[in-house]
C-alpha cells in the first residue's frame, strides 16, 4: 500500500503553492499517494482584487480542492504550507488548524509524521520563526515533526534545517531551482519516514502508543470548588 501524503497550503500569489506541487512531486517520486488541498480564503474581497497576482492566482487555483479534516484523517503523513505573516503562519492555515480540536482530543492526529514549508517576500523574513510555530501545533497534537535537516546535499544549498522555503522579493520571484529541489526532498523524506513507520507498526512490537481519548485536565476544576482558590497550571 502506498503511504497516503496530505499536502495543505494557504497561497496568496502564488509562490507557496509553487512549493506546494514541487513538495507533492517529491512525495509521488517516492511512491506516495497525495492529497494536494488547499484552505478556504479569508480575505476580503477588496483586498484581493487589489493585488493582480493575488487574483490571478486565485482564479487560477479554483479547480484545488479545499482542505478537510477527512484529509488529516486520511493520511499518513501531513505536509502544511505557508507564506510568512510578520514571522508567523498565515491566517488562512491558522483558521484550519484552530478547527482541529475534535481530532486532537480524540488522538487522531498523534504519532503522524508532519512537516512544513514557507515563503517570505524577503531574506531574513521570518522563515524560520514560521516553521517554528507551525510545529508548536504539532508537539500538541503529538505529531512527529520531521525536518529535513541537512541529511541531503541540497539542504546545504538551500541552507533551512527547519523545512523548505523560498524568498520571492515580495512575490516577484518564482523559487529557484534549489528552492524546488528542496520542497522536493521534504516530499520524498516525509514520505519515506512515514513508510519506516507503517512498517514498524506491521509488527506486534511496533504497535502504536496508547492515546487517550479524552483529557484528564476535563475533570479537574479550574478553580476550587470550595474555596474558589485558583490552582497553578
Amino acid at each position: 500500500m502506498p503511504v497516503k501524503v496530505a499536502i495543505i497550503y494557504y497561497s496568496a500569489t502564488g509562490i507557496t503553492y509553487q512549493l506546494a506541487r514541487a513538495v507533492r512531486e517529491g512525495a509521488e517520486q517516492a511512491g506516495a499517494e497525495v492529497r494536494l488541498h488547499r484552505v478556504p480564503e479569508l480575505a476580503a474581497e477588496e483586498a484581493i482584487a487589489s493585488n493582480e497576482g493575488w487574483s490571478s492566482h486565485r482564479l487560477a487555483t479554483l479547480d484545488v480542492a479545499e482542505a478537510t479534516h477527512d484529509d488529516l484523517l486520511w493520511s499518513d503523513a501531513v505536509i502544511f504550507g505557508t507564506p510568512t505573516r510578520f514571522g508567523n503562519v498565515s491566517a488562512q492555515l491558522k483558521q484550519f488548524i484552530d478547527t482541529t480540536g475534535p481530532l486532537w482530543r480524540e488522538g487522531r492526529l498523534a504519532d503522524k509524521p508532519m512537516s512544513g514549508f514557507v515563503s517570505t517576500g524577503t531574506f531574513h523574513g521570518g522563515q524560520e520563526s514560521t516553521l517554528l510555530a507551525l510545529y508548536n501545533t504539532m508537539y500538541h497534537w503529538g505529531a512527529i515533526v520531521v525536518a529535513p535537516g541537512y541529511t541531503d546535499p541540497v539542504q546545504w544549498n538551500a541552507g533551512n534545517p527547519y523545512g523548505a522555503s523560498s524568498v520571492s522579493n515580495n512575490g516577484q520571484l518564482p523559487p529557484s531551482g534549489v528552492e524546488i529541489r528542496a520542497a522536493k526532498y521534504l516530499g520524498r523524506r516525509t514520505t519515506e519516514v512515514a513508510r519506516r513507520l507503517l512498517e514498524g507498526r506491521s509488527t506486534p512490537a511496533g504497535a502504536r502508543l496508547p492515546v487517550l481519548s479524552t483529557s484528564p485536565i476535563d475533570a479537574r476544576p479550574f478553580y476550587d470548588t470550595t474555596t474558589r482558590e485558583h490552582h497553578d497550571r
